[in-house]
């Protein structure tokens, strides 16, 4: 049997690909940022996400209107697995994430999404009976002191609010984390743009619908323009385009090279918070944030 190697990617194209995923992680944490800014117009976590979901729809719904035209028919279990991935993976996530945002700093929520593959790696075993070895539990260790690190220092610095906080982004994060067990052999099957084209349009549909439920309609109309234009960047420049990017990023250089240069995503939403919000940024911050990305990194080098 002759085995053909597979040619190496070009160092052009592979920096390429490195550049991709770091701007969408990049981006992506910068909704923190951007949802911070909003709050300073007296909105709140309904009216933000109603806003993010406005503006990222109509690329969503023509990216799913066009796998709808060019892709066999989804059978009736994956519509419904579908629905139920939308409504916890990206609504209740993502209000979960905006809610715990009024009361924590961007660091801080930003690490904490961060754990979101320790929570996979703990539901896989409470749930599905996977093994955890040694070299996994040390990650966890490392990656949850890092959490507390950030916690505890924030918590005695911070507003008495910061413990509910944490706990929405921490919900937030598990959440997530279930969405990724569902997705994972509907990834294989159905690809990654079309599942999430299709799980965002639900979501979407949920976040729009829970506003005019509990919120007035002519708040949509009656905002200052910066709300308009924060919105605008927050749905199509930290919702649209990180998505798009991780995809083309994993397509280039592979899905765990992609996931480590998302390593920068912390660090980044540190700084910038510090830089655009006037957050402080501390050696205990700096501490912990190191903890998380060593514990994270550990986590994905395992073989």
């Amino acid at each position: 049997m002759n085995n053909i190697a597979t040619p190496p990617l070009p160092r052009s194209a592979y920096l390429g690909g490195l550049a991709i995923a770091i701007g969408g992680a990049v981006l992506f944490s910068t909704k923190a940022v951007v949802a911070k800014l909003l709050y300073r117009y007296q909105l709140d976590a309904v009216t933000v996400i109603a806003f993010r979901m406005l503006f990222s729809l109509p690329l969503f719904a023509a990216i799913a209107l066009w796998k709808m035209r060019t892709e066999a028919p989804l059978s009736t279990a994956d519509r419904w697995r579908i629905l139920v991935m939308g409504l916890v993976g990206y609504y209740l996530s993502s209000f979960l994430d905006f809610l715990g945002l009024q009361y924590i700093s961007v660091g801080l929520e930003r690490l904490i999404l961060f754990l979101t593959p320790t929570f996979v790696l703990l539901i896989s075993t409470l749930f599905l009976q996977h093994h955890i070895s040694r070299r996994q539990w040390l990650a966890l260790a490392i990656s949850y002191a890092g959490i507390v690190l950030v916690f505890l220092h924030d918590l005695h610095g911070g507003s008495a609010d910061v413990a509910l906080g944490s706990t929405l982004v921490l919900g937030s994060a598990m959440a997530y984390a279930a969405y990724l067990l569902l997705s994972g052999e509907m990834v294989q099957r159905l690809g990654s743009l079309r599942l999430v084209s299709y799980a965002m349009c639900v979501s979407s549909a949920a976040c729009i619908g829970q506003f005019f439920v509990l919120r007035p309609a002519h708040l949509l109309l009656q905002q200052p323009l910066p709300v308009y234009g924060w919105s605008l960047v927050n749905g199509l420049f930290c919702t649209v385009m990180p998505v798009l990017m991780t995809m083309m990023a994993v397509r280039r250089i592979g899905a765990g090279t992609a996931s480590q240069a998302g390593m920068i995503g912390p660090v980044s939403t540190l700084f910038l918070g510090a830089l655009v919000l006037g957050e402080p940024v501390t050696n205990w911050q700096l501490a912990g944030t190191g903890l998380v990305l060593a514990g994270i990194y550990l986590l994905s080098k395992k073989k």
